[in-house]
């Protein structure tokens, strides 16, 4: 098992994983293009018990395309988003993938709302591909 870790810029949010990623998925839904700053966002899922939270984070809850709600939590001196827990997800915390800065990491396995992705986007062939 590979571990992971994820941190903001400044290094003051951080977040240890000693699991592998549930889901691996990019969502290109307009409030995830809002909130990622980019055409859509790429997250991954965890077991929450297995993942090591520390710093002090500011919370932001958002809805989503589907009306599900989650708590992103950020850094208050850089910005940065390290992980957010979905409220329909009880059990997992996601992170985004850029958070770890990690060129090796896995690809998505799920690209979902690809009725609202970029025309110029091409999601990996071998994903779930949902609309």
């Amino acid at each position: 098992m590979v571990k992971r870790f994820a941190s903001c810029t400044c290094g003051q949010l951080t977040a240890q994983v000693d699991a592998e990623p549930l889901r691996i998925s990019i969502c290109h839904c307009l409030a995830c293009q809002r909130r990622s700053g980019s055409v859509f966002a790429a997250q991954a899922r965890f077991p929450r018990a297995r993942v090591t939270l520390a710093g002090t984070s500011t919370t932001f809850v958002r809805t989503g395309d589907s009306g599900g709600r989650a708590t992103f939590h950020f850094c208050p001196q850089c910005g940065d988003t390290v992980w957010y827990l979905p409220d329909a997800l009880p059990e997992a915390i996601a992170i985004p993938i850029g958070a770890f800065a990690d060129p090796t990491f896995p690809p998505p396995t799920v690209s979902v709302y690809e009725e609202r992705m970029h025309s110029w986007v091409v999601p990996p062939p071998d994903a779930e591909h949902y609309p």
